[in-house]
């Protein structure tokens, strides 16, 4: 079963300063929509508090003598202040709602943007589910600090002052008596704050770990139904999830605990208030309106109280959630293009006695000094075919990646058209360079769109059609429903191998690169398949700078030159019959793919 990265059960502040500057950078550009929403809670504090004092004046001035005129007129105003008072609320909630979705836009723009220009060994390291947690989950959460956090807490803050305020001047002695309870409520919150903020840890860290053992179910369930271990996993699955309930049980019960005690205790206030009040209403002390208004304004000072728990809530999530999203955005992109930036490099316009690939003494390693390459050397000439073989993990297709600039060498220089290709700007690397890849990577949308990539309107019909000959594609595609219209699921999935690698070479004749990288392109297709990939492959080659990785042997015969890898290092290279003939690592290969008798 797999654990829970380890911040993912880390539970942050309420608050913090330094992540709320961060989070205001990103929402500066919005500030007008902010400085709108602050500048409407104001005008609703004080219709919140006028209600208690109009009913406060309709019993004392107009129920009380009589007047049926005055109370209507009252009456009247009450309504004007009510119907302001919801459509400010109505307002407000837009403005606010307005607010966060347009920063979480911006956030999951600036989130994505700097996804594309980080490198592959970042993606090596972070798994996908987490990144996607960050660009969707934990935006939302930073939308739900406008929407139900900070904004409403400075406008509960607001409310609650004045009520204070108003009560005080209205009857010191009440407001004091209001207030006696204060203490008892105060440690109430923290206690149950606390308590629920360990729950709701609990509840954060049991998700993470059912989340990852969903997703890895989820992703092996056709070797689940193969080793017959569905019942097992059931019970695990049951096991993990019991573990979440328990604690969404225990998050509720504080909950719950913590709202039963607000009530109790503003009920206690206002019994309070009936003892006390009436006995000043007996005296003459205090007016039968103002003690009704006083009744008001206590549930009004207990509102924001009672609502307090859900704010902690929005405001931890949204803490927790920024201190990620920032994380991920701190992280510096490892391969970038040199300061100068030209789209044009200098490379592109060296002298033609330069070689197309060169490998200068380059060591290489994915995890510290695990050694894939290790000085490792080796030029393909302009125009020339070469082949890269040997036994699976001696870096055939790293080469191809750090020709791309997937990677950057440890040691040494990698050098295309003679320039270090970290001098090279990346689009035009990469638009120098092309890979098809062994795993081929088809996008949704139709045949059409994914031949196009990388170039795409600047390609003609007539373009398109000679690209899709030449590739041996064109019976694939009409026997598709819709031809080049025809709809690809995710990642190719209605295409079977063969038809997914020979989309690919029409798309690397599309696309038309200089220098082409060939990584296991006939691999794990039938024979049929293989022919026509071989026959496309033969002519996307044709007068193209080719290096083509290969386990089949009998796929690169007629390179034009074959390096063998072997711990790391080009240890033998030549044409085919002359390293047969040579008896050595090339041989052995050839014979236990094909046999002594294959020589």
């Amino acid at each position: 079963m797999s654990s829970p990265a380890p911040e993912d059960e880390v539970l942050g502040r309420a608050y913090d300063g330094r992540l709320m500057r961060r989070i205001w950078a990103i929402a500066r550009p919005h500030r007008g929509l902010i400085l709108l929403s602050f500048g409407i809670f104001p005008l609703i504090a004080v219709l919140e508090l006028l209600q208690p004092y109009l009913v406060k004046r309709a019993i004392d001035d107009f129920i009380l003598t009589r007047d049926w005129g005055g109370l209507g007129g009252v009456a009247l105003l009450f309504s004007i202040t009510l119907a302001v008072l919801y459509g400010l609320r109505v307002a407000q909630a837009y403005v606010m709602q307005l607010t966060g979705q347009r920063v979480i836009y911006d956030l999951r723009q600036a989130l994505f943007a700097h996804l594309q220009t980080l490198d592959a060994r970042f993606f090596d390291r972070n798994p996908v589910g987490r990144l996607m947690t960050r660009v969707l989950n934990d935006v939302e959460a930073i939308s739900e600090l406008f929407t139900s956090g900070v904004v409403t807490v400075l406008g509960d803050v607001l409310t609650l002052g004045g009520v204070v305020a108003i009560m005080f001047a209205m009857n010191w002695k009440l407001a004091l008596v209001s207030a006696s309870l204060g203490p008892v409520l105060a440690a109430a919150t923290l206690y149950f704050r606390m308590r629920a903020r360990e729950s709701y840890r609990r509840v954060r860290t049991r998700l993470a770990r059912l989340n990852a053992f969903l997703q890895e179910s989820l992703s092996g369930m056709s070797v689940i139904q193969l080793f017959a271990r569905e019942a097992l996993e059931y019970r695990t699955f049951a096991g993990l999830n019991a573990d979440l309930r328990c604690a969404q049980f225990r998050s509720t019960f504080y909950d719950a605990s913590f709202y039963a005690s607000v009530e109790a205790l503003g009920s206690a206030a206002v019994a309070l208030l009936l003892w006390y009040g009436g006995g000043e209403v007996v005296r003459g002390a205090l007016t039968f309106g103002g003690l009704v208004a006083f009744l008001e304004y206590m549930g009004r000072a207990f509102l924001p109280i009672r609502d307090l728990g859900a704010k902690y809530t929005v405001m931890q999530a949204a803490m927790v959630s920024a201190e990620r999203i920032f994380g991920l955005l701190d992280v510096d992109p490892a391969i970038t293009s040199p300061a100068s930036g030209s789209v044009e490099p200098p490379a592109v316009s060296v002298s033609s006695a330069a070689a197309a690939v060169e490998f200068r003494r380059v060591w290489f390693a994915y995890d510290d000094e695990e050694w894939v390459l290790r000085d490792c050397s080796f030029t393909v000439a302009r125009g020339e075919q070469v082949a890269l073989v040997g036994p699976t993990g001696e870096g055939k297709t790293t080469v191809v990646r750090l020709m791309t600039r997937a990677y950057d060498v440890t040691r040494g220089q990698v050098l295309i058209e003679g320039r270090d290709v970290r001098e090279w700007d990346l689009t035009a690397l990469r638009r120098h360079v092309g890979l098809v890849p062994q795993e081929v990577f088809l996008w949704r949308g139709t045949v059409e769109d994914n031949l196009r990539l990388g170039r795409d309107g600047a390609v003609s019909a007539a373009e398109l059609e000679r690209a899709v000959a030449a590739a041996n594609a064109r019976r694939m595609i009409d026997a598709l429903p819709g031809g080049l219209a025809a709809l690809v699921r995710e990642r190719g999935v209605n295409l079977s191998q063969g038809q997914r690698q020979l989309l690919a070479i029409a798309r690397a004749l599309i696309y038309n690169p200089r220098v082409l990288a060939l990584d296991e392109a006939t691999s794990s297709v039938d024979p049929e398949s293989e022919a026509l990939i071989r026959s496309g492959m033969a002519r996307l080659i044709e007068g193209r700078t080719s290096v083509i990785v290969a386990h089949r042997l009998s796929t690169i015969q007629n390179a034009d030159r074959i390096l063998v890898l072997h711990r790391g290092a080009v240890r033998e290279a030549g044409r085919h019959a002359e390293l047969v003939a040579a008896g050595g690592l090339y041989t052995r290969l050839y014979e236990l793919q094909f046999g002594a008798a294959g020589r």
